[in-house]
């Protein structure tokens, strides 16, 4: 276990151990947090998961965590890992995550929290019948082989091309719903068949479909671009490549085992194997990753419109207009290949993220031309007590986090700590007397009570005075459906 002593502060809200405090690191570790969320770190593994992360090779400036940090498999969650592509550099199935791509979209409307109040119960249940969520439970797209391999190169692309959603949604989502490079023959046939069932579906886990309304403006320019207002109606749907992306980093964790002793890197945790970029197992997980990824936002494509049919099926004729826009997809278990100045010299690196956001500053030519000269959203799910929220990235995460900032609250309660604290049934009347409603398995909403997360606002708030992305809007739950 490390202590919180081993990490010094070197700016207001950044802490590193430096490289010279254990002789296998290569470069320090950064954690972004205040005292507090320091000390809670202190009480796992994640600091210690953190500074064995700055021992993979070819890592540059320094590795780092955000203040949502707690233990992960290898990396902690909130790890961003920087690597050079070029040289010695790594890729690691496990620096991005079991669930590829897990990711959070957005969805605005023009209807006022008011309009839906007489509904929404209703329009709660209907969701939930027409969502498929939970462990195991499939969808009623069962994709053929080559309608597999199709999901896999295209992404999104594909979903729309099957009428479900349109083009306009595309280019508000990251990498425009398609990472390139993806190759469906890097997948394994045992991941295809667990996705064959399972597109257009939410899981299970923190996985969600919420309706929240905008409770609270704090930058208005940033708003006004993402077509948000106070007590708006919006939805969120976070979920991932489900069981295909699971057995994507099974498969590669499996075969890497082999790889880092074919090329001779020494890790301090098996749980980091890797192999090198440019090496012929790098550049396959990489293709598969990609594959893994295009699949997930498909997936959170096709939930999107099964939401915009709810309404419809609830609101039609009630309210003047239930439609719902895309405001935004990011995805925050994934590698990709950015560039950023290092030393003053624009570099290609290879980022990992796991459980961290994408959260490029102004002028960035990857962010949607409508959002291009205020920054990026960043959507920072909490939790279905309180609160979530949207944020536009700053230039100061470009300068300092590899363009990244926090994907949500972080866990503070394992799941089966959180059983202890409360029942499904208990929670959903507590919910419920605070005007929220919920529906999901009695366990499932057990292990994702709000008690079992940070507080949200806490977590924003390091990342705002860091200067990494700003807050726009506060968006507090009014139903929730738990996979």
């Amino acid at each position: 276990m490390v202590l919180r002593t081993a990490f010094q502060q070197v700016e207001p809200y950044a802490f590193e151990v430096p490289a010279s405090y254990r002789a296998d690191m290569r470069v320090p570790a950064r954690l972004y947090a205040d005292e507090a969320i320091l000390e809670a770190a202190a009480g796992d593994r994640s600091l210690e998961q953190l500074i064995n992360t700055a021992t993979l090779p070819g890592v540059v400036r320094y590795t780092l965590a955000m203040p949502d940090i707690h233990q992960g498999y290898g990396p902690p969650i909130g790890a961003v890992i920087p690597v050079d592509p070029h040289r010695d550099g790594v890729i690691s199935p496990g620096a991005t995550g079991y669930d590829i791509n897990c990711g959070v979209r957005l969805l605005r409307s023009e209807l006022q929290a008011e309009e839906i109040r007489p509904y929404l119960e209703r329009l709660v249940d209907v969701m939930y019948e027409h969502i498929p969520s939970g462990m195991g439970h499939g969808s009623e797209v069962h994709l053929s082989e080559a309608q597999m391999d199709a999901v896999l190169t295209e992404g999104a692309h594909w979903v729309v091309r099957k009428q479900a959603g349109t083009a306009d949604d595309l280019p508000h989502i990251e990498e425009g719903g398609a990472l390139a490079g993806a190759r469906a023959d890097a997948v394994s046939a045992a991941a295809k068949k667990r996705g064959s069932t399972q597109l257009g579906t939410l899981g299970s886990g923190n996985h969600f479909a919420e309706i929240g309304r905008v409770a609270h403006i704090y930058h208005a320019e940033a708003a006004r671009a993402f077509g948000l207002t106070l007590n708006q109606v919006v939805v969120w749907i976070h979920t991932g490549s489900r069981g295909l992306g699971h057995q994507v980093a099974t498969d590669y964790i499996q075969q890497f085992q082999t790889a880092v002793r074919q090329y001779g890197i020494v890790l301090p945790d098996r749980e980091l194997v890797c192999a090198p970029f440019q090496s012929p197992e790098g550049q396959r997980y990489f293709a598969a990753m990609a594959a893994a990824a295009n699949f997930a936002f498909a997936n959170r494509q096709l939930l999107a419109e099964r939401v915009r049919r709810a309404f419809a099926m609830v609101l039609d004729g009630h309210v003047s207009s239930h439609e719902l826009y895309l405001v935004y997809d990011v995805a925050h278990n994934i590698v990709k290949r950015e560039t950023y100045n290092l030393n003053g010299v624009p570099s290609e690196v290879l980022v990992h993220r796991k459980g961290a956001t994408r959260a490029f500053g102004p002028g960035q030519e990857a962010i949607p031309p409508a959002y291009r000269a205020i920054g990026q959203p960043v959507l920072v799910p909490g939790d279905m007590g309180r609160a979530s929220y949207v944020l536009v990235g700053a230039q100061g995460a470009m300068d300092n986090t590899f363009g990244s900032a926090c994907h949500g609250a972080g866990r503070a309660l394992s799941r089966h700590a959180a059983l202890k604290e409360t029942s499904g049934a208990a929670l959903q009347q507590r919910l419920r007397a605070q005007g929220t409603f919920v529906r999901g398995s009695s366990r499932g909403l057990a292990e994702e009570a709000p008690e079992a997360y940070k507080d949200v606002d806490h977590v924003v708030e390091v990342v705002q005075q860091a200067g990494i992305a700003q807050k726009v809007a506060r968006v507090v739950p009014l139903g929730v459906i738990k996979g």
